[in-house]
C-alpha cells in the first residue's frame, strides 16, 4: 500500500497550499497538477528531450573565426 499522510491545507492569496511531508518530497522544482474527479494528481514535469532542449535555445549572433584545418599528411602503411 502507498504511503499516506494526513496534512492540512492553508491559503495564500487566491490559492491553497499543501505542505508535502519530507518522506513524500519530489526531487524537482516544478510539477504538473491536475484534478481527476475528487483527486489531485501531482507529478514531476517531464524532462525535455535533447531535441526540445536544443530547439529552445536561441541562435548565436556572433561570427566565429576561420580555423586553419589542413588535411592530414598521407601515411604509408
Amino acid at each position: 500500500m502507498a504511503t499516506q499522510h494526513r496534512v492540512k491545507l492553508s491559503r495564500s492569496g487566491e490559492g491553497q497550499i499543501v505542505q508535502i511531508p519530507k518522506e513524500l518530497e519530489l526531487a524537482v522544482d516544478e510539477v504538473l497538477i491536475r484534478k481527476v474527479g475528487d483527486q489531485l494528481i501531482v507529478e514531476p514535469v517531464p524532462k525535455k528531450s535533447l531535441i526540445e532542449l536544443l530547439d529552445s535555445w536561441e541562435d548565436l549572433d556572433e561570427e566565429f573565426p576561420e580555423i586553419d584545418d589542413p588535411p592530414p599528411e598521407p601515411v604509408e602503411i
